[in-house]
Formats: C-alpha cells, sequence, structure tokens
C-alpha cells in the first residue's frame, strides 16, 4: 500500500480523520511499517507503550488474562483500526496483549510524535479524548455481554458488529456474512469455547437466523437482532 492510500485510509479514523490531507500526509510521513507474523506477540500487558499502530492488512487480537491464565479477548483491529492509543496517550503501561492473528502490516506512530500533534492540534486533543471515551464505553458492553447474556445472544452481537464493520449491503432483509476467523477466535471474543461456539452457531441456523453458505453465512438481520436482544 502506497502512502496516498494511507492517507487516505487515515482519514476514515475516528483519531484522525478531523485532520485535512496535508496534515495526515504528514504524520503518515513520520510513521514507520511494521510488519508481524501470524502469532507474533506484539507487546504485553504491563509493557511501556512507545507506540500507537495503525494496521493496513491483516487482524491483531487484542486480550487479557484472567487471574486463572484464561485468555479473554475483547476486540480485534483490522485494517484502518488504531491500537496501543492508550498507553501511548498517557504514556503509562500497556493495558492489554496484542497478538497477531495472521502476518499483519502496519504502520507504527511514535509517542512523542502523537504528542506533539495533541499539543499543536486542539482537533486531535478533542477527537482523542472522543476515542478513548467510545473505547471504554465498547469494552464496558463487551464484559457487560459476557456476564449477563447467553451465548446465542453473544455470538449474534458479534455476527451483527462484524456485518456493520464490514459495511455490508443487505439484500431482503439478507447480508452474506464471512467472520474470517475460527471458532476458536470467536469464542475467545465472547467469552466461550470452541465446542460451544459450534453448538451455538447451529442453534442459530436451526432459529433460522444464519445459513450456512460456502466458508460464511447468510445472515437473517431481522432474526439475528431478535437473538441479540434476547437475554
Amino acid at each position: 500500500m502506497d502512502n496516498k492510500a494511507i492517507v487516505e485510509l487515515l482519514a476514515r479514523t475516528p483519531l484522525f480523520g478531523l485532520l485535512g490531507e496535508q496534515d495526515r500526509a504528514a504524520v503518515v510521513g513520520r510513521m514507520r511499517r511494521v510488519q508481524f507474523e501470524p502469532n507474533q506477540m506484539i507487546f504485553s500487558r504491563g509493557d511501556p507503550g512507545r507506540d500507537l499502530y495503525f494496521v493496513l492488512e491483516g487482524r491483531i487480537r487484542l486480550s487479557v488474562l484472567t487471574a486463572e491464565g484464561r485468555e479473554l479477548s475483547f476486540d480485534h483491529a483490522g485494517p484502518g483500526h488504531v491500537f496501543g492509543e492508550i498507553a501511548t496517550l498517557d504514556g503509562g503501561e500497556r493495558t492489554a496483549g496484542a497478538t497477531a492473528i495472521g502476518r499483519v502490516h502496519a504502520m507504527a506512530l511514535p509517542q512523542e510524535v502523537m504528542m506533539e500533534l495533541i499539543e499543536r492540534n486542539p482537533k486531535v486533543a478533542a477527537a482523542a479524548i472522543r476515542f478513548l471515551c467510545q473505547r471504554l464505553r465498547e469494552t464496558d458492553q463487551k464484559f457487560e455481554a459476557v456476564a449477563l447474556y447467553r451465548i446465542e445472544a453473544r455470538l449474534a452481537r458479534l455476527m451483527l458488529s462484524v456485518l456493520k464493520l464490514q459495511g455490508v449491503t443487505p439484500k431482503d432483509g439478507k447480508a452474506k456474512l464471512d467472520l474470517g476467523m475460527s471458532q476458536s477466535e470467536v469464542g475467545l471474543l465472547i467469552g466461550a469455547s470452541r465446542p460451544k461456539v459450534n453448538l451455538a452457531l447451529t442453534t442459530l441456523e436451526d432459529m433460522g437466523a444464519i445459513t450456512k453458505s460456502g466458508s460464511g453465512y447468510i445472515c437473517d438481520l431481522e432474526e439475528l437482532k431478535s437473538v441479540a436482544d434476547s437475554e
């Protein structure tokens, strides 16, 4: 991906979208390209936060370990997503771990550059505050869902969020979904084992909310939303 395409992709982020094209080009000019191999640990919880990352290709798992040593994944960062922002912005330790699911191409922005942007441009400072607040709300909602909703509802919510993220246009109330991850990876995101994810997928099929189609699913949006809203 050339720098022009990266500048355009950066415009879609909540953190840098308010900057003009020239300013975004300047930001990209101060980033460095990085690549991570499948299953590579990019950083762990407690590490110092020296860089903010912008994903170009691939997917990153963001997770924490429970007191029992169980990994709980609370989010994925795909193309066009920023991650590692909390420690980079406050200068503290990483609040979660980041692992490459497959091969990942990304851009890294040093902490000192990010702080320069915030000091010089009030729009970036305001965007950073909104971005962090949005992150906090989303994380709270995800952990609440794990605690309060049955697995089929959590799975339906994940599917709807992926459809929204992918910008899929429904036709006759239905949409094609390719989760792009294994059942084990889905389980980490919704707090369930792989066998339970498999059983939940079968349940959603029996309910008519989804229909298997090749490597993906045809989703009946009305049925899927009904399951997602159930307790």
